[in-house]
């Protein structure tokens, strides 16, 4: 690239900066903006942009599964039972990853199984959040006896081994989509509600918390417009991090035959109906499904590291 300025000729040479984010100034001094800091931290992070475009890609196969799938994961077609992937010799399509031992789709069964794996992981999760909300923010401002009692709920339920709790459950009430989510949801608001009361603790002694009850702030004003707003942040974390938690929980009781029914596509169910043929040489009808899940797990445990160190003030600079 060159100007030309009377006889000389100037060049300048194209110079390959890094992305810094813009800067703001207040009476004199330059900062980042906290939302800028975000920015920049997410666009400079290659690993962080790779696994959230294989997330919305995964999750829009998972919404639009009906359009997506090939054919219809529960049908069942006995001539092309164990039939290999579509590049072997012996496949055929639109079996494109193959079938089970009944000549049922694995390509259908992992894009329908991906939405009931994201179904039961954000719904249970968000059911837990809003109670592990309530209790801890309430133990948390209240003290006394209500406090006791919650935290010794919760010390007793984070002692038990979370698998052998909801195996327990699902034994007793049976299979079932909502039933599974309802079971997970309520083995699962105790890491919610000891973060939020750790929160409250921390900031109830506050000065603008003190300011608000010598003005005569009401208990739920105070909890929801002073200390809720503080809480926020470490809980929208801990889901982040909770949700491949129950996403794995779900295949693992769907792979015991405890989990949802055999009418629900669930990866789940797709690895245990492969794990039955596996060592007779059909490999692809338990390896794909288990390499659906370790992906869309990955991906999230990805995004949800992120986002923890970017919004945590004690690790931004670690971003």
């Amino acid at each position: 690239m060159s100007a030309e300025t009377g006889s000389q000729t100037i060049l300048h040479p194209l110079s390959e900066e890094p992305y810094s984010p813009p800067k703001a100034r207040f009476w004199g001094f330059e900062y980042i903006p906290a939302e800028r800091q975000l920015l920049h931290s997410f666009l400079s992070n290659r690993l962080v942009l790779v696994a959230l475009g294989m997330l919305v890609l995964l999750v829009i196969c998972a919404v639009f599964a009906d359009w997506v799938a090939p054919v219809d994961p529960l049908e069942q077609a006995l001539r092309a039972r164990l039939s290999p992937p579509i590049w072997e010799e012996r496949g055929m399509s639109p079996y494109y990853l193959g079938t089970d031992r009944l000549g049922r789709d694995v390509l259908s069964n992992i894009i329908f199984g991906l939405r009931v794996s994201l179904l039961i992981g954000f719904i249970a999760v968000g059911i837990s959040m809003v109670i592990g909300l309530f209790l801890g923010l309430t133990a948390g401002y209240s003290r006394g006896f209500w406090e006791s009692f919650i935290m010794r709920a919760v010390d007793v339920q984070l002692s038990l081994p979370l698998i052998m709790v909801a195996l327990c459950f699902m034994v007793l009430f049976g299979q079932g989509l909502w039933k599974m989510i309802v079971v997970l949801a309520i083995t699962g608001w105790a890491e919610y509600a000891r973060t939020v009361r750790g929160t409250v603790l921390s900031i109830r002694e506050k000065e603008y918390v003190e300011s608000a009850y010598a003005l005569g702030f009401g208990a739920w004003t105070i909890m929801t417009k002073y200390l809720l707003i503080n809480a926020i942040t470490p809980v929208l974390i801990l889901c982040a991090v909770q949700v491949p938690r129950v996403i794995m929980l779900e295949a693992t009781l769907s792979f015991l035959g405890v989990g949802v029914p055999v009418t629900t596509p669930s990866i789940g169910l797709a690895i245990a109906r492969g794990y039955q043929v596996l060592f007779s040489g059909s490999w692809w009808a338990s390896i794909f499904p288990g390499l659906a899940l370790m992906l869309l797990v990955a991906c999230i445990n990805i995004v949800a590291d992120w986002l923890r160190d970017a919004l945590e003030p004690r690790s931004r600079e670690q971003v």
